[in-house]
């Protein structure tokens, strides 16, 4: 992920010292980047901790802490200093707002619907709470108590998790088994036998409607792929009494199978 703010600086006490927050930020809104730079340097520990309640298995907390900063930035810019708000309180819904876009449009390899994505969203930021308040694990209960949802719509959310990220087919069945089977090796194929099969059984059964003689024009045809003019070779008529027999056989099968 391309850096957008260098966040490996902290704030000192010499650059905090003094520092006029409702003047830095009418600065910032008229184009000072001096400014700029004072509020994000002395917010980005609001940032970061925004961030680090998002952090989950796979998704790198520098490019959390990258989102969480672009949302400070927007903050900066639409923050009104004169209206008497904290700025931490406006900024943030902001960041938490970026994050969710963030895990929303590219943080899932196979994209549910949105109102699931925020479901599987919430079901692991409570699964993470609740595991630090109570010391184990919560039940599916308990997290669907904490947010008003069924044990039904808790799993749900939980599967839905599992579209965060992809596997590769290649991927090793067994942990450390480089030379067994791979995922890939275990998912079924389309058997085409069987419509094969099916399409067969209904082409006999509508068949029993001709006459023997049919039956076998019909069986040169489509079964051994013969021409109209091999056909009549071999039963000893002509190329266009085996046009007509076909013809009339055809229909003649069609109306069996409406009727039937």
């Amino acid at each position: 992920m391309t850096t957008l703010i260098d966040t490996s600086h902290t704030a000192g006490p010499s650059r905090i010292l003094g520092f006029d927050e409702q003047r830095a930020f009418r600065l910032a809104q008229a184009g000072d980047a001096s400014a700029l730079d004072a509020l994000v340097e002395r917010f980005m520990p609001l940032a970061r901790s925004v961030a680090a309640r998002y952090a989950r298995s796979g998704e790198p907390l520098d490019d959390l802490v990258q989102v969480a900063s672009l949302g400070l930035l927007k903050a900066i810019k639409r923050f009104d200093p004169d209206r008497g708000l904290a700025f931490s309180s406006f900024a943030v819904p902001t960041m938490t707002g970026e994050l969710r876009r963030h895990f929303r449009d590219r943080g899932w390899a196979v994209r549910p619907p949105r109102g699931l994505q925020e479901a599987a969203l919430q079901v692991n930021r409570t699964t993470e709470e609740l595991t630090r308040r109570l010391g184990h694990p919560p039940t599916i209960r308990q997290i669907g108590q904490a947010l008003e949802m069924t044990d039904e719509q808790v799993l749900e959310a939980r599967t839905a998790m599992n579209g965060m990220s992809a596997v590769s087919f290649e991927t090793p069945r067994a942990v450390g088994d480089e030379d067994g089977e791979t995922l890939g090796s275990t998912l079924g194929s389309e058997e085409t036998g069987f419509a094969l099969a099916e399409a067969r059984a209904t082409v006999d059964r509508l068949s029993q409607c001709l006459t023997d003689r049919e039956r076998e024009i019909v069986r040169l045809r489509f079964e051994e792929d013969l021409t109209q003019e091999e056909i009549g070779e071999r039963v000893g008529v002509s190329q266009m009494q085996i046009s007509r027999i076909l013809r009339k056989a055809i229909t003649q099968m069609q109306e069996h199978a409406a009727a039937a």
